[in-house]
């Protein structure tokens, strides 16, 4: 899990992201929120998507949707490939 800055390269703002404050073109990490998609990703094996979408919204206070959810899992599945 990287915490360094990333290029913003669509409109959309990924979870565990937000705009960085000078320039708009890179993403500042939120760690709570990375830590949270670490923790997720050990969740989904004995819970439902939605239960840990829920989970994470009370735990982060960012909404994600349980489709949500499992972009962002199987985005970061494909990173490391």
């Amino acid at each position: 899990m990287s915490l360094g800055l990333k290029k913003r390269v669509s409109r959309t703002i990924p979870y565990g992201y937000k705009v960085n404050e000078e320039d708009d073109k890179m993403l500042d990490p939120i760690p709570e929120e990375l830590e949270a998609i670490e923790q997720a990703k050990q969740y989904i094996k004995s819970c439902s998507y939605r239960e840990v979408a829920g989970w994470m919204q009370r735990k982060t206070g960012r909404y994600i949707s349980a489709p949500g959810l499992r972009k962002v899992l199987n985005r970061d599945a494909w990173v490391y490939i």
